[in-house]
């Protein structure tokens, strides 16, 4: 069985936290099987309500008047006895039911029970639900398998990555054996990903066509959402998606807008972007001027790369013999943009770009060339190069960047296929310890102004 780094997450909420729980992600990321593997467990009374499958559910929250007749139509219409501090309600697909909004305050503040929440496009069909006031919900965003949640499932063992992380954080090389069987699993993963029904059929078969199948599947399910959720802009959302596997192989990877057309404004094709973002299906990279903290005062939010939610989606939707050709290392393909993708999905899941205000970054510069990601980190701005190739001390934005002493950039990292060592300020690091790098948490911090003498 998988197992997600989020389950523990939602496991220690339901327990400790009086507020209900809205976990969001982008559709077949698992939410659902989380939230039903940890409320079984956890909880002697389980109740889903899924309002796609059981639109007539939808009705009990119309003209209800309040908590306790709203629970009484629940129990009714599940047909369970709700037993008061041993039942977890469940509902999914909130996306349906804009009344849940509403209801949910009324039921957490009449406290006999603990609600979870989810769904999926919530960022595009369901935005008022973050607005219920705090005290109600906390929100839990999930992701496809990271390359940890990936090595575990494929039986990559405790030790290995303990050994793996103590390495990281004290910038010592890995054993060779270990390095290199390592590298392999990243290709793997580059070719499955990280959404756990691909990952659980690679599991059950070890078979890269059925893997394929499945990948194609959720590919089709996604277009399926953007004719369904956004009629409008339907043929403009599709074509920027269709392109982004493209636009990534292009050799600035900045996607172009007169890819769609040549009269193409950014104004008339914005929605269409955020449309993809706030759906969770792609995870857009956007310039700045400056390598300059804090980073968000030189966004340029009409300069942007746009990455696939999934690095496994992004080789299928390549199609062809890529999966051979990464598992056979041959030398004449590139990779970059696939690599570049993983380290962008990983940065995303690890709190990078997190907060509805901040974004994932890159650096271009005309005259200093362009950083792969540039991100905040350590109170300083912290370059990021991805190389696939035998070439990743080649680096002439980086080093341009280094040397610029009105920048100060402290140190910088390069993710490569190399084993770990250190050159000066930069450190290169193999690929996989991608997934150690992780956003330090916010420190409690508490400061007492002195009033003495006022």
């Amino acid at each position: 069985m998988i197992t997600r780094t989020a389950d523990e997450q939602i496991r220690d909420f339901l327990l400790h936290d009086k507020r209900s729980l809205l976990v969001t992600g982008a559709r077949q990321v698992g939410k659902t099987f989380s939230i039903r593997k940890v409320g079984k467990e956890c909880f002697e009374n389980f109740v889903e309500i899924n309002f796609l499958e059981q639109p007539d559910a939808v009705a009990l929250f119309a003209e209800q008047k309040g908590a306790k007749d709203l629970l009484l139509r629940l129990s009714a219409f599940t047909k369970k006895t709700l037993i008061p501090g041993r039942t977890l309600i469940f509902f999914d697909e909130v996306q349906e039911c804009k009344d849940i909004v509403t209801a949910i305050k009324f039921l957490v503040d009449e406290g006999s029970y603990k609600y979870v929440m989810s769904g999926s496009l919530l960022g595009v069909e369901l935005d008022d639900l973050r607005s219920v006031p705090v005290g109600y919900m906390d929100e839990l965003e999930m992701h496809p398998l990271d390359l940890k949640e990936f090595f575990t499932a494929i039986g990559i063992g405790n030790d290995t990555m303990e050994h793996l992380h103590s390495c990281f954080e004290q910038r010592q090389p890995v054993d060779n054996f270990i390095h290199e069987r390592m590298i392999e699993a990243v290709r793997l993963y580059l070719i499955v990903g990280g959404m756990p029904s691909v990952v659980q059929k690679y599991l059950d078969t070890n078979n890269l066509k059925s893997v394929y199948e499945e990948q194609r599947g959720i590919i089709r399910t996604y277009k399926r959402d953007i004719t369904k959720y956004d009629a409008n802009h339907k043929l403009q959302i599709e074509e920027i998606y269709d392109l982004i596997p493209s636009e990534l192989n292009a050799k600035n990877k900045r996607f172009i807008l007169k890819e769609l057309n040549d009269k193409a404004r950014f104004s008339r094709y914005e929605d269409s972007f955020l449309w993809l973002k706030d759906a969770g299906v792609a995870i857009p990279t956007y310039n700045v001027e400056e390598p300059r903290i804090p980073l968000l005062l030189s966004k340029q939010r009409n300069l942007f790369k746009l990455f696939l939610n999934d690095v496994g989606l992004l080789a299928a939707m390549y199609g062809g013999n890529i999966q051979v050709s990464l598992l056979s290392k041959e030398s004449n393909i590139n990779y970059g943009s696939i690599f570049e993708n993983l380290v962008a999905q990983e940065l995303y899941a690890h709190g990078f770009a997190q907060e509805q205000q901040h974004s994932l970054y890159y650096f271009n510069s005309k005259k200093q060339g362009e950083l792969d990601f540039i991100v905040e980190y350590a109170n300083a701005v912290l370059p990021i190069e991805v190389k696939s190739g035998k070439d990743y001390q080649r680096h002439n934005a980086l080093s341009n960047i280094m040397m610029n002493a009105e920048y100060g950039v402290p140190q910088a990292f390069v993710f490569c296929q190399d084993n770990l060592h250190t050159e000066g300020s930069i450190t290169y690091y193999p690929i996989y310890m991608i997934t150690f790098f992780k956003q330090a948490e916010v420190e409690d911090k508490v400061y007492s102004f002195d009033l003495t003498g006022l």
